[in-house]
Order: structure tokens, then sequence, then C-alpha cells
């Protein structure tokens, strides 16, 4: 059986490629997986949802649009945490910039994996009553911006910092000690002013600490995320410093590092596997394409990895920052959450079965839940193809990640703010903050 040159990248990479989860971490898993889910629904035997692919060109079309409007020469960065630090159409980057002048290009690289690490970390959902009144501009931010803009500044004021004289890092020791209340203060959360899930959001700063001081005890390094810049460029064979590095190794490190901080998802064989749920139509496929196998350890269930997906779309700019050369990015996929799926469902491309499904709350492991996140992930890569048609583009000339910018997300929130007041997605999930 052949592997995807992705997988062989992170098998490469990773000292645990003998992992009995390995090929959950593998993104062509995560396609595969979703794949099948989708071939049921179009078989109509999905109790849930069925599929209306006749609405497939109005919602590329509305993304098209969109994208036009928001980058009318083409020129669309990556879906990005840094994107988000541009709130308010301010660019901050040129401040860090300038206060990270005179650093070597690691040490410049290792700040900017810090700070990416934790804000993709804290956002998770901000809920719809929150608001960030950001210092020195008065700006009023809500949601993703409002959270990242409040992680940019309690980096550069070093609220993640152990050392004093160097207020930009983020470190295992001050990372163990972060607690609600430290969090609250962050991002200026209270009683009439709430951020959901700020307990589960501090429990994974504090689990992110201990696999960062761990890691480093293992390999070496210093206790700080920054060290996933040092595991991604470093040649194991001795040759020297890599120039390149592919999108599926950096998820693959990202996943292997931070695979301890996950105890929200599901257990597999007794281990901790994050973003990963049961369901019937998984089947045990490999993540191999087309002559996709039988796997008895992972069948089953269907990674989906979000929220380490986002932070890997993250790191690829910081990397290139650096001089790094980042390919196969279009081995990562889709983002199955609130804005890419809401976008389906309100576009009528993803249909429930019963409307009242929209009206409940879910939790994340529900088969419904799964299954939209499913549906997700595979009718993007549809809606992609369409997207690159209308506009005369290649993959090539225009990855997943910038039409997830350009985009999808983007459209998401807008027809969201057409069809309800608040903005508010089409559907509710209970979740404590820390898996999307």
């Amino acid at each position: 059986m052949r592997l995807s040159e992705e997988r062989k990248a992170l098998l490469k990479l990773a000292p645990d490629k003998r992992h009995p989860l390995a090929l959950l971490r593998d993104p062509g898993t995560v396609r595969v997986r979703c794949a099948a889910i989708l071939r049921a629904a179009d078989d109509n035997v999905s109790e849930y949802f069925t599929i209306d692919r006749h609405q497939l060109p109005a919602v590329a079309a509305r993304v098209v649009a969109l994208t036009l409007k928001r980058y009318p020469d083409l020129n669309i960065p990556y879906h990005s945490r840094w994107r988000h630090f541009e709130a308010g159409g301010l660019d901050r980057k040129p401040a860090l910039d300038a206060l990270l002048q005179g650093r070597s290009t690691a040490d410049a690289a290792r700040a900017r994996f810090d700070l990416t690490v934790v804000s993709v970390l804290l956002d998770a959902g901000a809920g719809p009553a929150w608001r960030y009144t950001e210092p020195g501009t008065d700006l009023v931010l809500q949601r993703s911006e409002g959270l990242g803009v409040a992680t940019w500044h309690g980096f550069l004021n070093g609220v993640f910092s152990a050392t004093p004289d160097d207020p930009l890092r983020v470190d295992a020791a001050t990372l163990e000690r972060i607690d609600a209340d430290v969090l609250r203060a962050l991002f200026q959360s209270s009683a009439a002013n709430p951020v959901v899930g700020l307990e589960g959001r501090a429990g994974l700063l504090v689990r992110l600490g201990a696999a960062l001081r761990e890691e480093a005890a293992r390999a070496g390094g210093p206790a700080r995320p920054g060290l996933l810049y040092d595991r991604l460029v470093q040649d194991a064979t001795g040759g020297g410093a890599r120039t390149e590095v592919s999108a599926a190794a950096v998820l693959g490190e990202v996943l292997r590092v931070l695979g301890p901080i996950w105890t929200a998802g599901s257990r597999v064989q007794g281990l901790p596997a994050g973003d990963v749920w049961p369901h019937r139509w998984a089947g045990d496929l490999t993540g191999d394409g087309a002559s996709a196998g039988r796997d008895p350890t992972t069948g089953g269930y269907v990674p989906f990895h979000k929220l380490s997906q986002w932070l890997s779309y993250s790191l690829l700019e910081p990397l290139q920052w650096a001089g790094v050369r980042v390919t196969g990015l279009d081995a990562l996929t889709g983002l199955p959450e609130y804005r890419n799926g809401g976008l389906l469902i309100d576009g009528g491309v993803i249909v429930p079965r019963d409307a009242r499904a929209l009206t409940r709350t879910w939790k994340p492991q529900d088969d419904f839940i799964v299954e939209w996140r499913a549906l997700t992930v595979a009718l993007l890569d549809e809606l992609a193809a369409i997207v690159r048609a209308q506009l005369g583009k290649s993959a090539e000339e225009l990855p997943l990640a910038c039409i997830l910018e350009g985009g999808t997300w983007a459209a998401g929130r807008e027809i969201a703010l057409e069809l309800r007041s608040d903005g508010a997605p089409p559907l509710k999930i209970d979740s404590d903050g820390t898996l999307f």
C-alpha cells in the first residue's frame, strides 16, 4: 500500500512514528474518513442530513464576491490567527517586528511561534455578549478578533513570560500557573461582559506548559512553544537547518508535541486522541487515498483536529518570515467549525432532515455534530474547486488556506448576520472552549 507524500513527511519528522494513533494524525485520514461519511449521506442513509449540491454554485458565488470585495487583487493571505491581529484595519505586526529587531532570525521566529500558539489555543469562541476594548485605540472588538487582539496585548505586556527583562516570550513555568482569573483580566471579562469557557482554556494552557516542559526535558531546547520552530527546522541528520517544511509536517509536529493537552476529546486505545470522534460510517479506512485499506487500531474514528489545523495554518507565515519554504499547503483540510460549517447549512447545502435539530444544544461527541463536521470538511473541498473555477485560478494559485480566508469563513459570518440578528451560527454546541 502506497503512503501519501504528506504522511511520509509526517512519519519522517516525528520520533513517535510507531505511535498507535499516528494514522489519526495524518490529514489524509481526515479527508478519507470525512469523504466516507459524505458518501453515506449521498446514499440517503443519514438520519440527520441530506445534501443539496445544487446550492454549491450559489454558495461559491457568495464566497467569490466576498473574496473580491476583501482582496480585489486576489493577493489573499492564509487563513491564520495573524489576520485577527489586523482587526479594525490596523496592521499590528510592524510594532512587534520593531520590538524584535536585533534578534536572530531563529529568536524572532520563536517569539512569533510563542504568540501564535497561545493565541490560537485561547481562540475557541467568546460568546455573543462579550466585547473587548483595545487599550490605546479604544476599538471595541468581538469574537475571534477580540480574543486575538487581547492575547496580542497580553503577549506584548509579558503576561506569559517568566523572564522580566524579556516580555516577548511564553514560558512553560508561567503557563502552568495560569488560572481563570488571569484570563478574566486578559479578556476584560466580568459578569456583565462574560467570556465563555475560561476555566477550560486556563486548564488547556496549564497542560500546554506541562507538555512543553516534558518535551524540552526529552529532547532539549527552551520550554516554550517556540521549540516547535526548532523541531521543524532542525535537520535530524545533523546537516544544518531545513529550509523547506511540508504543511503536513507542521501539523504532525503540533499534534505530537501538544497531544497531551487534549483531554476533552476522545480516547482511542486508551490514549488521548483529541478532536477525534467515533462515527458509524468512518469505517476502518487508512489515509492513503483511493487505495484506503483497513486499520484495526483506529477504525471507526474520524479525526478533525480543528484547533491543531488552525494552529498549523497560523504557523505557516512565521515559518516563511524566517525564510523557511512551506510545501504541500493543500494537505491540510478545511476547518469544521461554526463559520465554515454554518455557511453550508445556511447556504442550503447541508440540510437537516428535522429543522428542530437547529434549536437544541448539542455536545461535540453527538453523532449529529460529528456528521455535520465531516460533511463540512468533505464539501469544503468541493466548494473550493468551484470557487477556483469561478475565479479562473488553479489549486496552486489559490490553495485552500487562501479560500478559507477569502473566503468561506467570512461568508459564514456574513450569511449568519443576514439570517439572524445576533449573527450567531445556525446551531448550538455545548463546548468547554478547548476544541472548536
